[in-house]
């Protein structure tokens, strides 16, 4: 029998003949003269699941330059080391508006958020280091473990940078003077130029998403990598700043967050779900990957990703409700995974057979149950309290512990 293949694979690899066949017109960067050396007609779609499983189409080994999706992971290895009240003391959490060079500061002095050139070179000076070496290695390591693997820096793109980085400086300068940037300016912005030099690919980039989709443990080498707090506030930045002064139309669009760099690539989270990874370097108007925003706008109509769709309906979390008269017994068999909508359900529903039935004893079976959040058992919890209140008993068979709270 031939090999199966992956159907996620074909699927992706559909996509990109699609984008391909139609009209995407971009443009390098070519203010830096080493990105204008790469390939227009690469193009990679890649995916990396919660469950640790990634997937792949197209030029997905091609390398290229992390650029500006470096800022988005920066800001979670910053958040991780100082905390979010000492990181928003120096850069804030709006949306600017305005390109991801311009000057944009609010009226503590602070740039508008870390996704813009400004607020990452504040970023990048918040990771500890005596001399940019030394926090570009912090950073290098940290992206590194995100990825799940070891990245390097092209130093010929990183040098590129270097030479043609004054606005840069001025915004650092920018930053120093109203008190948002300590250190000298030239710690800060040679580590954010090597930052972005970074060389990842699609499956790179995929994984480093399904960290943060993954409530920050890297779901291939299950290694947390930062705590779950920093990754939701990490994706919540992304949602509102992640694709340049296009971010608002981008979530209405797409519905992802999501961070674009000027090398061509993007990231994409489906929190919960999975990472995604795509890369094509010609450029749309505002700096993002002409191709790959196509790409992924037809992904999210296509597969239903977008973060406010309506969701199907969930399987219902009771499988069987059984009613002994005789004993004036209900007898509840839970499934699943009980969140707080499961746990909505079950309560309405153990109430309304309760009353409807004059039964005494309430039996929750979760000997299905796989596992419960803590919303869902302080409200299973409460459901208990009330049955016996009510002058009812209540019964929980829960062999593996399932629905306790703690």
């Amino acid at each position: 029998m031939a090999a199966l293949g992956n159907p996620v694979s074909r699927a992706f690899a559909r996509v990109l003949a699609d984008v391909r066949a139609g009209d995407h017109p971009g443009r390098l960067a070519d203010y830096i003269p080493e990105l204008a050396k790469a390939d227009p007609d690469a193009f990679a779609l890649s995916a990396a699941s919660v469950s640790g499983h990634t997937y792949a189409a197209g030029d997905s080994t091609v390398p290229f330059t992390i650029q500006s999706i470096s800022k988005a992971f920066v800001y979670a290895l910053a958040l991780a080391e100082h905390g979010v009240a000492a990181v928003t003391a120096r850069v804030g959490v709006e949306p600017s508006g305005e390109a991801f060079n311009a000057i944009s500061f609010d009226a503590q002095g602070r740039p508008a958020n870390p996704m813009i050139n400004a607020g990452a070179i504040v970023t990048t000076s918040l990771i500890a280091g005596a001399t940019a070496d030394e926090r570009f290695e912090r950073i290098r390591r940290g992206l590194s473990a995100f990825a799940g693997r070891e990245l390097r820096c092209d130093e010929a793109v990183a040098a590129s940078e270097s030479a043609t980085g004054d606005r840069n400086r001025a915004l650092a300068m920018l930053a120093r003077s109203s008190g948002a940037l300590d250190g000298t300016v030239d710690d800060a912005v040679e580590a954010y130029f090597r930052q972005c030099a970074l060389l990842v690919d699609t499956t790179d980039l995929a994984v480093m998403g399904a960290t943060l989709a993954n409530d920050g443990v890297n779901p291939v080498t299950d290694r947390r990598i930062v705590p779950s707090i920093v990754a939701r506030d990490t994706l919540s930045l992304m949602s509102s700043c992640g694709m340049y002064d296009r971010s608002g139309q981008w979530l209405f669009d797409v519905g992802l967050p999501a961070k674009s760099g000027v090398g061509g690539g993007i990231v994409a989270v489906a929190p919960g779900e999975y990472g995604i990874g795509v890369f094509s370097a010609p450029l749309d108007a505002v700096g993002n990957s002409a191709r790959g925003v196509a790409a992924l706008r037809m992904l999210s109509e296509g597969f239903g990703l977008h973060l406010f769709r309506h969701p199907d309906r969930p399987v219902s979390p009771v499988q069987a409700v059984e009613i002994d008269a005789r004993t004036e017994t209900v007898t509840m068999r839970l499934r699943g995974v009980v969140d707080f909508v499961a746990a909505e359900q079950i309560a309405y529903q153990a109430a309304e057979t309760m009353d409807a039935t004059g039964s005494r004893t309430l039996v929750l079976d979760a000997a299905d149950v796989a596992a419960s959040t803590r919303v869902a058992a302080l409200l299973l919890g409460d459901l208990f309290a009330h049955v016996r209140e009510a002058g009812a008993d209540i019964v929980v068979v829960d062999p593996e512990g399932t629905l306790d709270p703690s």
